[in-house]
């Protein structure tokens, strides 16, 4: 599969709360296969170990490259900013 054809796929950057009301950012293609594989422990080390409850927030890009800048853009964002974001207080870019 070419990187080009992966650029034309909806992608979407998502954040997950869990059970010990951490937040798990994450990037995917299918954001309910990507749930399905978090709730069985599957999806990542972190939401292993942090049992997922929901998902608090989706953003939707057209381009692989932004999304990827966006999701390690809010892995770097403190907690309050990041519940600013869920809360709708806080924009995208």
């Amino acid at each position: 599969m070419s990187k080009g054809y992966l650029m034309e796929w909806k992608w979407y950057v998502y954040i997950i709360e869990c059970i010990d009301e951490s937040y798990y950012t994450g990037l995917t293609s299918q954001p309910d296969t990507r749930w399905m594989q978090h709730l069985s422990r599957i999806g990542s080390v972190y939401t292993e170990k942090h049992k997922p409850v929901r998902v608090v927030y989706l953003e939707e890009y057209n381009n692989l490259d932004e999304a990827r800048r966006r999701e390690k853009q809010i892995k770097r964002w403190t907690r309050r900013k990041k519940e600013k974001l869920i809360q709708g207080e806080w924009g995208k870019w």
